[in-house]
């Protein structure tokens, strides 16, 4: 690139640019580019399945769906603010993708009348496009191939004067969003959503479990009818198992190092008479100290295959679910709900996480070498800019993205 400055006598530098080659997408906004990634078709049998369009005039299903994407991407803390934003670049509509803006009120209405159903399958068939393509992912301090899940739920604080369907504890609002992860990339295999009273353990009655995959929770999920359930199916649990639990230790393995944080390795049978008619199959109790935490954990399973040490880490994964869940709050509006029905929370949370299933999907197609996180950051700031995608979210074109700045503001000046 050669520069040459010119001066005149009028006292004014004029500049020219000669020989300057700026490597620019002209074309399509990145929002738009990301949408591209999304099916519509799929989406549409989704709304032809549930009459979803019946008697739709302003904001049918699709432009309800993308707008309230360029809002969580975007991280937009209301329906108007989207709609704000959107007025503001109303004559870019068409080229982002989206028919047209419309006011919060209309974006009210539809939130409670759509069918929440309709993104909720849009979202099991995001799950079903996105999951396996990481399913080569490692996860630490784990060698074994078999599918591994962590269950656990978070609470969305909320208004019992404006929520008045979810009840929580102590008189107040609260909104539970069950949620089961694959390690392998960290992607939602199922969602559900309920009220703040709804206890963890029913949830484990209406999910479907896969044989040979190994399901982390915490104790609160320790029912035994539902483990056993989990058992039968030829799947595997680890636990923490509950202070209160009786047991009978039926088969000792001493055969342990120490020095790893392993104390006991114990196949035990229940004694109480309830909980043996429940679960009427041995069980496995694992001890390991916590050095870090000084604490002793117990851990109980059903897996007799793995060795102690990879319970215990097994274990230690299922935090990666609540950094999934700190992520979600962080990076995507879930902590505001844009409506206060059942129907608008449903159609508000299963956008969400289809947002960070495209997300997670456009990584995978781009190849990018960023994270999610990263990714998540890039897209909310550069929805209206111009730039190709895969060059955007790629680290090696940076530096050409940064000196296509820099010579955007001379050309400004």
């Amino acid at each position: 690139m050669i520069l040459r400055f010119d001066l005149k006598i009028s006292n004014f530098v004029i500049f020219s640019l000669k020989n300057v080659e700026i490597t620019m997408h002209s074309g399509k906004f990145v929002f738009s580019q990301v949408l591209e990634l999304v099916s519509q078709y799929e989406f549409n049998k989704c709304v032809k399945r549930y009459n979803g369009n019946h008697h739709v005039r302003e904001l049918d299903c699709w432009n309800l769906f993308i707008q309230l994407l360029f809002g969580q991407l975007a991280r937009l803390p209301s329906l108007r603010s989207i709609s704000i934003c959107l007025r503001a670049h109303e004559h870019q509509l068409y080229h982002l993708g989206i028919k047209k803006w419309v006011d919060s009120s209309v974006f009210s209405r539809a939130n409670e009348k759509r069918n929440w159903q309709i993104f909720a399958d849009f979202g099991n068939y995001l799950i079903r496009l996105v999951r396996p393509l990481y399913a080569g992912c490692p996860i630490p301090n784990v060698d074994i191939d078999n599918e591994v899940f962590a269950l656990d739920s978070t609470t969305i604080s909320v208004s019992i004067n404006l929520f008045t369907w979810a009840k929580g504890k102590y008189a107040r609002g609260a909104i539970k969003m069950h949620t089961l992860i694959d390690l392998r990339g960290s992607i939602p295999e199922f969602i559900f959503i309920t009220d703040g009273k709804y206890h963890d353990s029913n949830a484990l009655d209406v999910i479907n479990f896969y044989a040979n995959a190994i399901y982390l929770m915490d104790k609160a999920y320790v029912d035994f009818e539902a483990l056993f359930r989990i058992n039968s199916a030829g799947a595997f649990f680890v636990s923490r198992a509950k202070d209160t639990m009786r047991y009978q230790v039926v088969e000792q393995n001493f055969n342990i190092d120490e020095t790893t944080g392993l104390r006991t390795d114990k196949t035990v049978c229940l004694t109480v008479a309830k909980s043996k008619k429940l679960y009427p199959e041995k069980l496995r109790l694992v001890e390991f100290y916590d050095d870090i935490n000084d604490e002793l954990l117990v851990f109980l399973t059903n897996n007799f295959d793995v060795s102690a040490l990879e319970v215990a880490n097994l274990y230690r994964n299922r935090w990666q679910i609540e950094i999934f869940f700190k992520w979600i709050k962080q990076n995507l509006t879930v902590k505001k709900l844009w409506g206060h029905s059942v129907n608008a929370v449903k159609i508000h949370l299963w956008v969400a996480i289809c947002t960070h299933l495209i997300v997670a999907y456009t990584k995978h197609m781009m190849r990018s070498p960023l994270s999610i996180y990263e990714i998540s950051q890039i897209l909310s700031t550069s929805l209206f800019d111009k730039t190709l995608i895969r060059n955007l979210l790629n680290e090696s074109n940076k530096s050409q993205i940064k000196q296509n700045q820099n010579v955007k503001e001379l050309l400004l000046f």
